[in-house]
């Protein structure tokens, strides 16, 4: 067991190593680097020198008059030039980065990057260490390679430095820390710097220890009240140098998500120009046959709000132990990336439903089947890689050039992601709904709780 341990860990090692070290290759024929980052690291030092980093003609000043360069690049980039200059982050954000934004840029990304690949290459670890608990060898091994598969396929994390390496991979070491009941208070701080920096990420996660009870509810207020000391200070911080900043910062995030622009969930939006499902959250699919915010947004919202209900419930009223509380992490990871805005790199946080697979395989019945399948296909179809090969396979779809019969057979090749991740969260809500008080393994669920807990 100790050589098959040992090889695991290098196995995940070595998929995080090719995903980092690929990203990094990838990066340096991008003109604008990793344009995420560079958003985050020039807007906290507006904020340093008391510029305003919501204004975008202030942040280009900034930028071009820091860095001896004006963000121009070529019309192929122009998705990453849009991320680079408007500022859409939080205040909290902002102050986090700004320990490396008093560096230059040159050691600053660097140890961003270093801290995303941390992030994740953690995160990985530890939900395998969950897994491997949780099955026998036989059903370990398909976590591994489920593990193995999403980050060997990280790259786009490491092209951009986006936020969602660090706040996907500590909310999954808190999860970890909270079942494991060790690091308890490492726990809360990764959770709290989670929320603080991609809400949007681990905010149902959240919400499940709150509902959970017990010892996860306990960890749940204090990882808000730790939240709070962050947000606090980070809002002052900012109102300094921009008073007006929630309203501009609403201003921007209304003006990215604009008709064409670079979050705009339409078929129009330049981020989709020869990609498949470079944004993955369920507008996409709707907005194929109706391409109208006040269409789309109310249909997905209801839809995301009865799963949500049924998920709550069950919840609640089942136990924060034994199978019950897997599928309800799983669950609430596919819920997250479904009502709002998000990208693969932020579904990442399927390594929360990667635990629930080896008890689904253990059941040894069609519904154990296909749980493992619906989560298969989910980690599959929001992959960088796989995701690049279908791009291509698609560029010349125009879906505005065909009826809505054939829009709608062609989703599974144009939107596969939010598909495969809806069908997987309505598979856990039902599952968990009817299930909520299922053991483990009749056989040895007291000797796999143990081992969790000790």
């Amino acid at each position: 067991m100790p050589k098959i341990r040992q090889m695991s860990v290098v196995l995940i090692l070595l998929s995080c190593g090719i995903s980092m070290l690929s990203g990094i290759l990838l990066d340096r024929g991008s003109p604008s680097g990793p344009a995420n980052f560079r958003a985050i690291y020039y807007g906290a030092r507006c904020v340093i020198g008391h510029s305003d980093p919501y204004d975008p003609g202030n942040f280009l000043r900034v930028y071009s008059s820091q860095s001896g360069q004006f963000p121009t690049v070529p019309q192929k980039e122009q998705l990453f030039l849009r991320a680079l200059t408007v500022c859409v982050n939080l205040p909290t954000t902002l102050l986090l980065v700004a320990p490396l934004a008093m560096l230059a840029w040159g050691p600053s990304h660097v140890i961003w990057l270093l801290l995303v690949g941390s992030c994740v290459c953690a995160a990985a670890l530890l939900a395998h260490d969950l897994a491997r608990e949780l099955g026998s060898e036989r059903e370990s091994r398909l976590a591994l390679f489920l593990i193995c598969l999403m980050m060997a396929n990280c790259q786009v994390l490491f092209i951009t430095g986006n936020t969602a390496g660090v706040a996907v991979g500590l909310c999954v070491v808190a999860v970890w820390c909270f079942v494991r009941q060790r690091l308890v208070w490492v726990g809360v701080l990764c959770l709290a710097i989670s929320l603080v920096l991609k809400p949007h990420d681990s905010g149902l996660v959240w919400l499940y220890l709150l509902l959970a009870g017990g010892a996860l509810r306990k960890r749940s207020l204090q990882t808000l009240a730790l939240a709070a000391l962050i947000a606090i200070p980070a809002v002052m911080w900012v109102s300094g140098a921009s008073p007006n900043w929630s309203n501009e910062l609403r201003s921007n995030l209304a003006a990215t998500s604009s008709h064409g622009d670079i979050s705009d969930p339409g078929p129009t939006s330049i981020s989709r120009k020869g990609s498949a499902d470079v944004i993955i959250d369920l507008q996409t699919v709707v907005s194929v046959f109706n391409d109208a915010p006040g269409f789309y947004n109310p249909l997905v919202y209801a839809i995301c709000v009865v799963l949500l209900l049924l998920w709550g419930f069950a919840t609640i009223s089942g136990r924060a132990t034994g199978a019950g509380n897997w599928y309800a992490l799983a669950g609430i990871a596919a819920i997250s990336m479904l009502g709002t805005y998000h990208r693969p790199y932020d579904a990442k946080l399927l390594l929360l439903a990667v635990p629930a697979c080896p008890i689904l395989l253990a059941r040894g019945d069609l519904a154990g089947k296909v749980g493992v399948g619906l989560t298969s296909v989910a980690i599959v179809v929001t992959s960088d890689i796989p995701l690049a090969i279908l791009s291509l396979l698609i560029r010349k779809l125009d879906l505005a050039a065909i009826g809505p019969a054939a829009r709608f057979f062609t989703l599974p090749f144009t939107r596969p992601a939010p598909l495969a991740l809806l069908a997987t969260a309505i598979f856990f809500v039902v599952i968990r709904w009817n299930g909520s008080n299922e053991s483990l393994d009749a056989r040895s669920q007291e000797e796999r709780v143990s081992r969790m807990t000790n």
